[in-house]
């Protein structure tokens, strides 16, 4: 097999739509699925924002005996496998079981069950505290859930990292495959709107105060004051190209084409950050020049001193207002380790479909010299698109999609 590996399956699950289609449509046309939080009352917390996945019905999609043992992170990316798998036109009973895997990235593990069984432990005793803690809780749970239910044996794993871990698992995925494996399930799904998981992010500082939905996440803009969390995120049905035309998939969203990943020096090191060069690797990688670039898809940290960086990495690599660059997360919200497979997702379907997707309520600020795609979608025959991805703590991701023709 040559090394080239493609994106057969799209599972979807984000607060402005679940499902590729439904998603893709919101993304397209702006529609926002950020709003006051609801799954408890935020009213005493300093950030009261988030991106909630509405209308998600884990019974009426997996087993009954399922739904009990797993947090409700685990479930939204048992469905999405589902989901993508089903999009794939594959049926997992029909291959060997070592030929295929699955590899996520996990950056809370299931908080809200976690926080459950401690209060069970706290208010009533050991004895009130379900065996299924042991696992639910964990980081890996998804990955061990997805493979359990699909009877994936082959190479899998997790990676405990925020957004860019989720671009890490893709390309740890992508190596699995050039290695052998014949399929492999990867992305990313989070979901800690809870209490505990509430309090957590906010420790990081990073979190917008705002109470307007329109204007609390605003990467570029002068009003710019944190992010606004979110849940959710996208898992990637991913395959050798060869593999894929033999067994006639439905469709080939695109290429993982090309992988870089740096990591920031010590603050005070007087060292540059390492945003761009990881930018420069993954283009290295898929052996693309920048003007064959026609979108970059933004982390967007929405904090100036880090919106500051992305902005001169972008332009130091493409130039001054070199190439559209787009943030389509400030219709979701931050979704941890969901969010960069979300934006792989919506930058492979960009370059099938011709069309970037918006950036609403953004008004880029003039220190800022990118073009940053508005408040409406802009047509264009882009054939590679950039996602790009920090973590908290100073990793930095990159890949490139392209279009798989010939």
């Amino acid at each position: 097999m040559s090394g080239r590996v493609v994106v057969t399956g799209l599972g979807v699950a984000a607060p402005n739509g679940v499902g590729a289609a439904d998603y893709w449509a919101a993304a397209r046309n702006g529609t926002s699925g950020i709003g006051r939080l609801s799954r408890f009352d935020p009213s005493g917390y300093p950030a009261r924002l988030a991106g909630e996945i509405t209308g998600f019905d884990a019974d009426a999609h997996l087993p009954s005996r399922l739904v009990p043992q797993t947090d409700r992170m685990t479930q939204i990316a048992l469905v999405s496998a589902d989901c993508a798998l089903a999009d794939a036109g594959v049926r997992p009973g029909e291959l060997p079981d070592y030929d295929m895997g699955v590899v996520t990235a996990g950056a809370s593990g299931g908080f809200e069950f976690g926080q459950g069984e401690l209060r069970n432990l706290w208010s009533k005793g050991g004895q009130h505290v379900s065996a299924y803690q042991s696992f639910a809780w964990f980081y890996a749970v998804n990955s061990g859930q997805i493979s359990i239910r699909n009877g994936m044996r082959g190479p899998s794993g997790v990676l405990v990292s925020d957004q860019a871990g989720g671009l890490d698992a893709v390309a740890q995925a992508r190596r699995h495959i050039r290695g052998g494996t014949r399929l492999i399930v990867s992305g990313g799904v989070d979901a800690s709107l809870c209490p505990w998981g509430w309090v957590a992010q906010l420790a990081s500082g990073r979190l917008s105060t705002s109470d307007d939905p329109r204007r609390g996440y605003l990467p570029f803009d002068a009003a710019a004051c944190g992010h606004v969390p979110g849940e959710g995120g996208a898992l990637l049905v991913m395959e050798p190209l060869e593999s894929a035309r033999q067994r006639q998939a439905p469709q080939v969203y695109g290429e993982i084409a090309g992988y870089g990943a740096t990591f920031d020096p010590k603050p005070g090191s007087g060292r540059a950050p390492a945003l761009q060069r990881a930018i420069e690797v993954a283009l290295e990688d898929a052996d693309t020049e920048p003007g064959g670039i026609g979108a970059v898809f933004a982390d967007a940290a929405a904090l100036p001193a880090l919106d500051r960086i992305e902005s001169e990495a972008v332009t130091k690599v493409f130039g001054p207002r070199g190439v559209p660059v787009t943030a389509p997360k400030v219709l979701t919200g931050r979704l941890n380790s969901g969010g960069a497979p979300l934006d792989l997702a919506t930058a492979l379907l960009a370059v099938r479909d011709g069309v970037i997707p918006p950036t609403p309520h953004v008004t880029p600020a003039e220190e800022y010299d990118i073009d940053l795609v508005g408040s409406e979608p802009r047509r264009s025959a882009l054939r590679a698109a950039l996602v790009v991805a920090r973590g908290h703590g100073g990793f930095n991701s990159a890949v490139v999609v392209r279009a798989c023709a010939g």
